[in-house]
């Protein structure tokens, strides 16, 4: 949580009253425009005593203490004051401090210069915010549906977006913590479950299939299960290890652009063994056989 209104004194947040009020005086008495006449000084002199009003009032710091720079729409204390344009930067204060938030979004307007940072409940719903993290079935990130969590010994069902990455965030609306009949969200990061059967690179998906040497020497139709659903595949004649096939279109739906990754599926040429073949066959494959 930032310091940013202590910084503003040039104190630590263990400060005393009395650190506190000498750190103030110094400031004010360097900054008041009758003395400093120095660009800029008004309005610093002017963010020097909003400060003061607020770490010097024990309430008010407390609640400083408590919600941080959530409570001035998450910029620090120095931004927030510049940005407050021609308004009485007290006003707007008392009207926070006053109204533990809920004065916040009633006390702005287009006319204070407020209605683009400040609308709502400025920071404050980030502060109610609950962070956690959700395992998700591999099969789930790709295909999407509903998944039931445990949250504060609650189950929740929540809805997976068919794509979701490793690493991404789902909002919650409503599942956070509560304050003063509001209520915050749950902000979960999604870690996907590894597979057995699949590799992802972003929307395109991977997966070895074994195929014998028949196969491969002379070509096959084999049925390969997708995500999706299964499908007849042609491997070719005289296939390779670990060649490549692609199957379009039968990877990972984009969760934002909705368009289709690819199957790549990789083969694995398994070799017979020589002792369960026929002996003769196995006499004419040594010496006919190329040894390169």
């Amino acid at each position: 949580m930032s310091n940013s209104l202590y910084d503003t004194l040039g104190v630590s947040k263990n400060a005393t009253a009395d650190e506190i009020k000498k750190a103030y005086r110094k400031l004010a008495r360097q900054y008041h425009p009758d003395i400093n006449k120095e660009s800029g000084a008004e309005e610093k002199f002017k963010e020097i005593n909003a400060a003061y009003e607020i770490l010097s009032d024990e309430k008010k710091r407390a609640q400083y203490d408590r919600y941080g720079d959530s409570m001035f729409g998450g910029q620090s204390f120095h931004d927030f004051s510049r940005n407050a344009g021609g308004a009485d930067i007290n006003d707007i204060l008392n009207n926070i401090f006053s109204g533990g938030f809920g004065g916040f979004g009633r006390g702005f307007s287009s006319s204070n210069n407020f209605s683009g940072g400040f609308g709502g409940f400025g920071g404050f719903e980030e502060d109610l915010d609950l962070q956690a993290s959700v395992k998700i079935p591999f099969e789930k990130g790709i295909l999407g549906g509903e998944h039931l969590i445990n949250i504060s010994n609650e189950q929740v069902k929540i809805k997976i977006p068919h794509g979701i990455k490793d690493g991404e965030k789902l909002r919650i609306r409503g599942k956070g913590k509560g304050f003063q009949g509001q209520r915050g969200d749950l902000i979960l990061k999604v870690e996907l479950e590894k597979s057995d059967e699949y590799e992802r690179d972003d929307d395109d998906l991977y997966k070895k299939i074994e195929i014998s040497l028949k196969s491969a020497l002379f070509g096959d139709k084999i049925s390969i299960k997708t995500p999706r659903k299964e499908v007849k595949i042609t491997i070719p004649p005289n296939s390779k290890n670990n060649q490549k096939i692609r199957l379009k279109g039968y990877g990972v739906q984009n969760r934002k652009t909705d368009i289709y990754g690819d199957l790549y599926l990789i083969l694995n040429v398994k070799l017979p063994d020589i002792n369960t073949l026929d002996p003769d066959f196995v006499k004419i494959l040594e010496e006919k056989l190329p040894k390169e």
